[in-house]
């Protein structure tokens, strides 16, 4: 924080690395990004993120050298990296490109490869083989899990119910994950809040009970749904925002602004 405001009381974060409280945002995708925006971001809340993930297999358009002044400016910063869930696609090519892929990963400088299966049916034992490839790889295993199949397409409210599954299927798998020692499970938001007509706040209920708020992280890219993360769960909730919302999602973990429902109520005590 500013020095010069030291004086007023704030909710205390835990610096960097940190197990919980953890803010990840999406790096090119809705826009670009290169070394120079990147930096921009960084040098001012470089404090308060954690990872920057791509989407969409972004990276792969990215001109070499651009790509790794990206990485380059992220671990700057104290930032880690994130594949993003491309690992779907790739899978889709066979087992020599899964290698291939985690060998590339592992190249440009990669931390974490995000395991998402949103689009295709995987056997969870194939997917625990995954997290063991990762690991043994030296790079972080970050499976992703929901209760919607073709989640990430923006799947329209009509064929919701068709595609919902059962959480407790969701939460099975990820205690799985986690035992094999997966570094964070990300909850997929299509089906629990976004794209529906009423949240299934019974589901992160459920997710929060069994796995705890150290091992997983919401994806939540929408001020209401952050707020309600934070409003709900405390501001040591690990969440996944767009980049142009870290300043918003902070003011709320540190309890110095917010909504009417979040004002003066998100308090720490570390006595």
């Amino acid at each position: 924080m500013n020095s010069n405001f030291a004086f007023l009381n704030m909710n205390e974060r835990s610096g960097k690395p940190r197990t919980t409280g953890l803010t990840e945002i999406r790096g090119a995708y809705y826009s670009p990004m290169g070394k120079r925006y990147l930096a921009d971001v960084l040098e001012t809340m470089h404090p308060y993120v954690d990872s920057l993930k791509f989407a969409g297999g972004s990276f792969t358009l990215y001109p070499d050298q651009a790509l790794a002044d990206v990485v380059k400016t992220a671990h700057d910063h104290d930032v880690m990296i994130s594949t993003g869930g491309f690992m779907e696609y790739v899978l889709t090519q066979g087992n020599d490109a899964v290698d291939a892929y985690i060998k590339a990963c592992k190249k440009v400088g990669f931390d974490i490869i995000e395991l998402s299966t949103g689009f295709i049916t995987l056997p969870t034992d194939d997917w625990l083989r995954l997290v063991e490839k990762v690991q043994k790889a030296g790079l972080k295993a970050k499976p992703e899990v929901g209760v919607l199949f073709g989640a990430g397409g923006d799947t329209p409210e009509e064929q919701m119910e068709e595609n919902l599954q059962d959480p407790e299927w969701a939460i099975s798998q990820a205690e799985r994950f986690i035992d094999a020692g997966a570094y964070l499970i990300m909850i997929e938001s299509e089906g629990i809040t976004e794209n529906v007509t009423r949240w299934r706040t019974d589901v992160v209920a459920k997710v929060i009970n069994r796995l705890g708020l150290e091992k997983v992280m919401f994806e939540a890219a929408d001020p209401q749904v952050f707020a309600w993360y934070v409003q709900n769960y405390g501001p040591e909730v690990n969440l996944f925002v767009d980049h142009s919302q870290i300043v918003q999602l902070e003011t709320l973990r540190r309890g110095i602004w917010g909504t009417d429902k979040l004002w003066g109520r998100v308090i720490t005590y570390k006595g």
